[in-house]
């Protein structure tokens, strides 16, 4: 008989297993799903135990290596120097922001916040980047769009430096003869890690996972596609030269096009680099989320 301290421990492990296999099993279908013929999933949709394996969503995507490593290069350079920079400015505003001896602090912070409700829509940012910072078809026109600075990362830091940074080893900084910067690098970053893993994971992310300011920037210079808008012209590829073939009566297999496996590779081609890399900084990501999500 199972006793009621047994009882407590067992069902909470039972609920974080079930909880996990329902994030596992997805990722796990949709791996299979891209390993699968595309004829076997028209017929018997996805399977964990697929009838006929088959590798041709990669092939067809890695048939233009040139293009792929080289759209992964791109995204690797946005996504770290993106990052980075994202990082920087968020710390040099938030950090201020937390200090008391700051005049007009609250003023400047309900402007932060205020940008997170409204903003100029789509069409007068697009204007302003390219016809004022002239950005685009450049390399800049994906790293500075939407992405270069966040309100919700610098309330996050701002949260973060007021609760955990005690204002006593500011001031024995300060005593010492350090200036506000040097204090900022070598007493308060040292000890600010989870919160800046957090924001560099979110700002990372991002980054990886954007295709918008290459759909809206890069227009005549493909060679600054990333992955994501590499990818997304071979999905859009295979279902054009599909509908094609169909609406002029071409008489071609098209099962032998991989339509819908193809969306499967693409899914795990993006995702993979990030599975790889989190779990290196999960636990910085977890505890900063815990501890500059709190009020101060």
């Amino acid at each position: 008989m199972i006793t009621t301290s047994k009882a407590s421990k067992i069902i909470p492990h039972i609920v974080l297993v079930i909880l996990t296999l329902l994030c596992v099993l997805p990722m796990l279908l949709l791996l299979m799903a891209s390993f699968t013929d595309e004829a076997t999933l028209t017929a018997n949709g996805y399977s964990f135990f697929p009838e006929k394996f088959s590798t041709a969503s990669y092939e067809y995507i890695f048939k233009a290596s040139n293009t792929v490593f080289r759209a992964y290069g791109v995204t690797f350079f946005v996504t770290i120097v993106g990052t980075i920079c994202n990082i920087v400015f968020t710390i040099g505003l938030s950090y201020p922001l937390s200090r008391p001896e700051l005049k007009g602090r609250n003023i400047i912070a309900f402007l932060v916040f205020f940008t997170m409700l409204f903003n100029g829509g789509l069409v007068p940012t697009y204007i302003i980047y390219s016809q004022v910072f002239h950005i685009r078809d450049t390399i800049f026109a994906l790293l500075i769009p939407t992405f270069l600075m966040s309100a919700f990362n610098v309330i996050l830091m701002r949260n973060y430096f007021k609760t955990n940074i005690p204002d006593a080893i500011v001031e024995a900084a300060h005593l010492d003869g350090a200036s506000e910067l040097r204090t900022l690098i070598n007493v308060v970053l040292p000890i600010s890690t989870p919160i800046i893993g957090t924001i560099g994971l979110m700002a990372g992310l991002a980054y990886w996972n954007d295709w918008t300011n290459g759909l809206y920037y890069i227009v005549q210079h493909q060679e600054y596609y990333s992955i994501q808008n590499v990818l997304t012209n071979m999905l859009n590829n295979v279902q054009f030269l599909k509908s094609s073939a169909q609406l002029q009566g071409i008489n071609i297999e098209l099962g032998t096009l991989p339509s819908v496996g193809i969306r499967m590779a693409i899914a795990v081609v993006a995702v993979v680099p990030i599975m790889i890399v989190y779990p290196f900084i999960q636990k910085s990501f977890v505890k900063g989320i815990v501890i500059g999500g709190v009020k101060g």
